[in-house]
């Protein structure tokens, strides 16, 4: 009996090897972010055809080890499947980070181009000149909480 309960403490005491599921980087630049929302302030880039390795997922994100620093990247921009820069197969023509984030709510340029062409009579200056603002992610997060806003992945 008491062998049994040594054999048993010595496995137990042994270290687990988990497989780890490696992702590839599928935009030409993927952001690595310190919290699971693209307010997360940015601590790492990743270039197409990258390999990190997932830690965790928490809704559309994903907790992942990347070469050079541990973070949060949004599922649109990984694969499961291996990503590879191969001969005539230009990452320029592949989707960036922002066209992927867009295309994930139903927008892109074909689709503005689209309703431009169907609204000629229509005047998209001020979205123009909306699309020129810029406001920093300190700026967002008091927006944010000071309207009690709240959401998945914000």
């Amino acid at each position: 009996m008491q062998r049994l309960l040594k054999i048993s403490v010595m496995v137990s005491l042994m270290p687990v090897t988990a497989l780890a599921t490696s992702l590839s980087i599928q935009v030409e630049e993927g952001q690595i972010r310190s919290t699971p929302s693209f307010l997360g302030e940015i601590v790492d880039k990743v270039v197409y055809g990258e390999s990190v390795e997932l830690v965790k997922e928490q809704g559309p994100w994903r907790m992942v080890n990347a070469p050079r620093k541990p973070g949060w990247i949004h599922q649109s921009a990984v694969s499961e499947s291996k990503v590879e820069l191969t001969p005539g197969n230009d990452v320029s023509e592949g989707a960036s980070g922002k066209e992927i984030a867009l295309a994930g709510k139903g927008f892109n340029a074909d689709v503005e181009n689209a309703y431009k062409a169907e609204h000629q009579q229509m005047s998209f200056a001020w979205v123009d000149n909306m699309e020129k603002f810029t406001v920093n992610n300190a700026d967002i997060e008091q927006f944010i909480k000071q309207g009690g806003l709240r959401g998945a992945g914000l």
